[in-house]
């Protein structure tokens, strides 16, 4: 069984808006999920349905509503196929710094930007929050202009002040990009998407980008934090994570077909990453499912 690999997503936002609102009602039709990434925060709310979250290298399953917030570059499955009779799924995506560069450095913002940080890793809130705050999300698709700006702010302070939430991804797990690289990034991640299955060297990947090794790497560095073949092993441990929970192959097979040449090698990453070994990740998986 073939599974596609995260696709960055390019977003563009509705004429004259900085963001993008869309509701999907429960007769759109089968409308297929895909593991994707972008640099766009998003905000999912689900008010009914059932189906699986595929966030980062975090797995699980809901059945009924759900509310999440999913920070930017982190891969992630959509919701769209998993809604039940009269479910609606509102999607509120937009750029951590759709309000200019410096509108969240004010201190009034601090408890806002906190949240961004956190939604990195991935955030699922809890009843109480999802009550409060879940018809506001789906009537930001009737608001304009100013005032869906104004609502939004109050979704987020309302998010940001929760306390029933989880992270998805305890451990971490991102592509983290500053708004001023995003091609580049854009550019990178690409070449990582098309050929992770392969070893790419630094000399190639800095090719791409027109840079020497040395300045690749540093740069690499400041913008995500993580060396690239930290980074690139991060990639394939998360494709594997998801070969795990939807295909049959063997768990030697999934660490060639994710680009790893040594299995132990994969396995210690896979530990390192994810918390626990391989096969105990797929066991608990079905014990999950079941």
């Amino acid at each position: 069984m073939k599974t596609r690999k995260p696709t960055l997503e390019k977003i563009s936002p509705e004429f004259g808006s900085s963001m993008r609102v869309i509701k999907h009602e429960s007769d759109i039709g089968e409308k297929k999920p895909y593991w994707h990434f972008h640099p766009e925060i998003e905000l999912v709310y689900v008010n009914k349905g059932k189906g699986k979250r595929h966030i980062g290298n975090h797995l699980s399953y809901f059945n009924n509503s759900q509310l999440l917030l999913i920070g930017s570059n982190l891969p992630h499955n959509g919701f769209t196929d998993r809604l039940t009779v009269n479910g609606t799924e509102t999607i509120v995506q937009f750029r951590p710094d759709f309000l200019g560069e410096h509108f969240f450095d004010i201190p009034e913002m601090e408890r806002i930007i906190s949240l961004f940080e956190r939604a990195k890793s991935g955030i699922l809130f809890g009843i109480p929050t999802k009550q409060k705050l879940g018809k506001r999300i789906e009537k930001l698709s009737e608001k304009e202009g100013f005032k869906k700006i104004l609502v939004l702010l109050e979704i987020l302070h309302g998010l940001a002040k929760a306390r029933d939430y989880t992270i998805l991804n305890a451990d971490g797990y991102t592509f983290e990009a500053e708004p001023q690289d995003s091609a580049k990034i854009d550019k990178i991640f690409k070449h990582i998407n098309n050929n992770f299955k392969e070893h790419i060297s630094l000399d190639e990947i800095a090719e791409e980008v027109s840079m020497t090794v040395p300045a690749f790497c540093r740069y690499f560095k400041k913008v995500t934090g993580k060396t690239f073949t930290k980074l690139v092993n991060e990639y394939r441990v998360v494709h594997a994570t998801k070969l795990l929970s939807e295909s049959q192959m063997s768990i030697t097979d999934i660490s060639f077909e994710c680009g790893f040449n040594n299995f132990s090698h994969f396995n210690k990453l896979f530990k390192e990453f994810t918390g626990k070994c391989a096969s105990k990740y797929r066991k608990e998986l079905k014990l999950m499912v079941q």
